[in-house]
């Protein structure tokens, strides 16, 4: 077979393939060609005798220092023939890590637990990073190998049979991918060539418009293909993509959204890309013809702030801008847009043109794994308020219309917290890792003792979901109004409606009421309370707990939701005009 690797600053090349050194060819553009035979394989760079792994690497069993072995990715027998793939709108997404959501934590450990998905009523899981990281446990934002599945879950077969197992369940899968940075341990990138230039929050950043940028720029798209042809991933979640810089007239982002796009149409399935951005800009997820990047959906964290902040009172951090917003947010998408950030010390964001942007393009969550595991005790919403608190919170999330998320667990209010560990085998590292997290969260008044040790294997035990708990009461009650909130959305398309022009939000002191066509979504965050509707309603569809209707009246307890029936209102031959 040949093999080949991008090293232009080099004058000689060699690959070692089981054992054995061939002399590389140079060829055009500063690639390297070697005909050999043999499994494993590294790269030598000039006279050294440091032996590399493929920075294009498809399997590293030894790990990312070690040598990598050759893939055939079509000596795979995939069953999922008939998959025809799941659009964006009208989705669920269940966020979860492969490494914590079962007791194995592996891939096939985790196909186990699928049917609880299939169940609930998801219809798109989302894979935390997979790709090679140094160490056992880590969350998979510090990965090396971009194009190589974490041996310890499984390897690339072990990814492929979830995946097929996934759609033979109805259940499309979105894969976190992380373009931003590489981790600390096992990145030989700059050995080979020009890849980094700048640097952002978590080290170097990707040479995305300089010298040789034409290269490193093909390896982020080849790389996104990859996951999407070869593994039969249905999307992917892009990391952080602020942290991309890139001055280029064609953004890496559109070519990649351009590159999926024609790859959707040979594969005959949708493919989805949905961005993480802090930059609360809707450009990324405007169509190209609307001279947007043409991404298909973003994170939208303002909407899990103001969420946050309602639910559990915390006032801290970021969150201070958010209190008594969580009306102004839902219906706007981005509190912060072209206004004051307190945190950020500036005007940040810009509009979202509720006119023509669906709601689809926008994942609205109560958590997920960083507002969950950047905390410094890890803890859940759950550990913060009761269950049926949770339950307003979900409902308000589950009838918007955005794409609804759920980070794994929190449909039953699991008792595990979900914290930062990591694993690297390197002693200084380790504790470089410990001793900056207790650090950070020092500055903020936690004591040492608090903060988990991350470099300790029973912070992931504490970490892995108690599927145990599913079935016990104070859980039990909880899914089953998650899986109710679901099928309803499902059965009524008015709460599945994306259109945001459609959409209305009414507060009257800690009642909100979600104005869905002829329903009324109509949630208490206080004490008992008594609010009057603009329709009379024509029953309650779904309610997690006793409520009262009385013609427009409706009683409420504490801390509950209600779902009402209503005669469907006609807006007319314009938009209509939703209540503020």
């Amino acid at each position: 077979m040949t093999f080949s690797v991008w090293a232009p600053a080099h004058e000689r090349v060699r690959v070692r393939v089981d054992g054995r050194d061939h002399e590389m060819t140079a060829g055009a553009g500063g690639w390297w060609h070697c005909d050999a035979d043999g499994l494993d394989y590294g790269f030598l760079l000039g006279d050294s005798d440091d032996v590399l792994p493929d920075p294009r690497s498809r399997w590293q069993p030894a790990g990312v220092h070690g040598t990598s072995r050759v893939y055939d990715h079509s000596a795979f027998e995939w069953t999922d023939h008939r998959w025809t793939g799941r659009a964006l709108p009208g989705a669920v997404l269940y966020e979860l890590h492969i490494g914590t959501f079962t007791p194995e934590g592996t891939f096939d450990g985790a196909i186990g637990r699928l049917d609880h998905l299939v169940d609930l009523g998801v219809t798109h899981v989302e894979v935390l990073p997979v790709n090679a990281f140094d160490g056992a446990a880590g969350w998979g934002y510090d990965g090396v190998l971009w194009g190589a599945v974490h041996e310890p879950y499984g390897g690339p077969d072990g990814f492929k049979r979830f995946v097929d197992a996934c759609h033979g369940r109805g259940l499309a899968v979105v894969l976190d991918v992380v373009y931003n940075h590489l981790g600390p341990s096992g990145a030989y990138l700059d050995r080979f060539g020009p890849y980094f230039a700048g640097s952002n929050d978590w080290g170097p950043g990707l040479n995305l418009d300089g010298e040789g940028a034409d290269e490193v720029r093909r390896y982020v798209v080849d790389n996104a293909l990859g996951w999407l042809r070869d593994f039969h991933v249905d999307g992917l979640r892009l990391d952080a993509v602020h942290a991309l810089v890139d001055r280029s007239a064609l953004h890496v982002l559109e070519q990649l959204a351009v590159e999926v796009d024609a790859l959707s149409a040979a594969v005959g399935r949708p493919l989805t890309l949905i961005a993480e951005s802090d930059l609360n800009d809707a450009r990324l997820v405007t169509a190209r013809e609307g001279g947007g990047y043409g991404l298909h959906a973003q994170w939208a964290d303002d909407l899990h702030h103001a969420l946050h902040v309602a639910l559990t009172g915390e006032t801290f951090g970021y969150y201070p801008d958010f209190e008594g917003e969580l009306g102004r947010t839902l219906r706007e998408v981005f509190l912060h847009a072209g206004t004051w950030s307190s945190f950020r010390g500036r005007r940040h964001g810009r509009p979202v043109d509720r006119d023509r942007l669906p709601g689809y393009r926008f994942l609205a969550y109560l958590q997920n794994h960083d507002q969950v595991g950047n905390r410094a005790a890890g803890d859940r919403l759950s550990a913060a308020v009761p269950w049926q608190r949770q339950a307003v919170g979900a409902a308000i999330v589950l009838c918007s219309p955005y794409t609804p998320m759920i980070f794994m667990g929190e449909e039953w209010a699991a008792s595990t917290p979900w914290q930062f560990f990591a694993s690297f085998p390197d002693p200084e590292l380790a504790e470089a890792v410990r001793t900056g997290r207790r650090r950070e969260f020092g500055r903020h008044g936690w004591g040492e003792s608090e903060v988990p040790d991350p470099i300790d294997p029973e912070t992931v035990r504490r970490s892995t979901l108690r599927w145990d708990e599913v079935s016990e009461p104070g859980h039990r009650e909880l899914v089953d109004l998650y899986r109710s909130l679901i099928a309803l959305r499902r059965t009524r398309p008015e709460l599945a409606d994306p259109r945001l022009d459609r959409f209305g939000v009414r507060e009257e002191g800690s009642v909100l009421v979600l104005h869905r066509g002829g329903l009324r979504v109509v949630c208490n965050l206080g004490e008992d309370a008594e609010v009057r509707l603009d329709v009379e309603p024509a029953g309650v569809l779904l309610a997690s707990a006793e409520v009262k209707v009385d013609g427009q009246a409706v009683h409420l307890p504490a801390d509950s939701f209600a779902i009402l029936d209503g005669p469907v209102t006609d807006p007319g031959p314009g938009p209509a005009s939703p209540p503020r």
